[in-house]
């Protein structure tokens, strides 16, 4: 392949675009489109432009409206001939088949890519740590993962899945601010936006958080400018924010924090492998971010296996929000990687489905 692949991750809030090689994504789009007042499905709700979602819960549910937003990724971004360029796609582990089977559809019959290879993003994450076996902990905007992978081949039977992510710790936060002792201007200053700032600046995850909720000095205090120039304070929603993701029953959600999945996960599998991938578990995903995210999850992880004689290490990148991504740069750019590719022939010969027998 003459030229250089194309590497894409779409995700429920950003669409990440490149070249194989690059060490960051060159084109980031919000994963929504923009329509005009004649053609739009739904009137916003805010007042400005309407707007619509291709992706919901990292599954794509219109797929004429991903292919725009990948035609103008591809063609406005990256200012590629999608027919000159293999494509790397990294697809979420809880993509449905028939969503992997029209994702091949698309690429090859409207977009005519030369080649395609679809990638769990669990695998990609720790690819781009160095490592083709381990536990991928992926905590995104819409739902949360836990994939373990082994000589590259995602295990899936031992794949867990978490229905608190980003933006319910967005709500939660709303939520937490509306409730306290706060004025009632502070509703209407509560934007989407001003949500995301407070989030991923000033909020961090508990290494205690019985201990801090009872403790007041723990509690240290953040203030928050909003754009129209009020102040918002902060005091335990800092680190009631994102605790949702080790304790789901907060969101009243009855299933297992993130961190008890991980366990059940590596749990699932053979002792020697278990072991193994014990000492290789890597975060990713942008609500990994959080200050103590990773502390927390080796703390709680090394409190589930204690006294099974292995200390759990858990790695965490400052670049892990776009892991998934870099990933699949650094796979597609490999040279043992191309003999991995499903070829434009391989499609007309063998159809959508032939993805199931390509890519495990």
């Amino acid at each position: 392949m003459l030229r250089p692949a194309v590497v894409i991750d779409s995700g429920s809030h950003f669409t990440r675009g490149g070249f194989a090689g690059q060490e960051q994504p060159q084109c980031v789009l919000r994963t929504v489109l923009v329509h005009s007042w004649h053609h739009a499905p739904a009137p916003d709700s805010r007042g400005g432009a309407p707007r619509s979602y291709p992706l919901k819960g990292g599954v794509v549910e219109d797929w004429d409206g991903m292919k725009v937003l990948w035609s103008h990724l591809l063609c406005c971004c990256l200012k590629v001939v999608p027919e000159e360029h293999p494509v790397l796609l990294a697809e979420p582990p809880s993509c449905p088949a028939a969503g992997r089977e029209k994702a091949a559809e698309v690429l090859f019959e409207s977009f005519r890519v030369p080649a395609l290879h679809v990638a769990n993003s669990g695998f990609l994450s720790l690819c781009a740590h160095g490592r083709v076996s381990g536990l991928a902990v992926e905590a995104g905007a819409a739902m949360s993962h836990v994939t373990p992978v082994s000589e590259g081949q995602t295990l899936r039977k031992g794949a867990r899945c978490l229905g608190v992510a980003g933006d319910h710790l967005s709500r939660h936060l709303h939520r937490l601010l509306r409730d306290g002792p706060a004025e009632p201007w502070l509703l209407q200053a509560l934007t989407k936006k001003v949500l995301t700032q407070l989030k991923e600046q000033y909020c961090y995850v508990s290494l205690d958080y019985e201990g801090d909720l009872q403790e007041k000095g723990s509690q240290q205090p953040a203030r928050f400018q909003t754009p129209d120039g009020r102040w918002i304070t902060l005091g335990k929603e800092r680190f009631c924010c994102p605790e949702p993701l080790f304790r789901p029953e907060l969101l009243h959600h009855s299933c297992p924090g993130l961190h008890q999945l991980a366990g059940q996960s590596l749990q699932a599998l053979p002792e020697p492998l278990r072991r193994h991938l014990l000492g290789n578990i890597v975060l990713s995903g942008g609500s990994s971010m959080f200050p103590g995210f990773p502390e927390r999850m080796c703390l709680e992880l090394n409190s589930l296996f204690r006294g099974t004689g292995v200390h759990v290490e858990v790695l965490a990148n400052p670049r892990r929000g776009t892991a998934a991504w870099a990933g699949g740069s650094m796979a597609a750019s490999l040279t043992s990687f191309r003999h991995t590719w499903m070829t434009q022939g391989e499609y007309q010969e063998h159809g959508a489905q032939y993805v199931h027998t390509k890519f495990q």
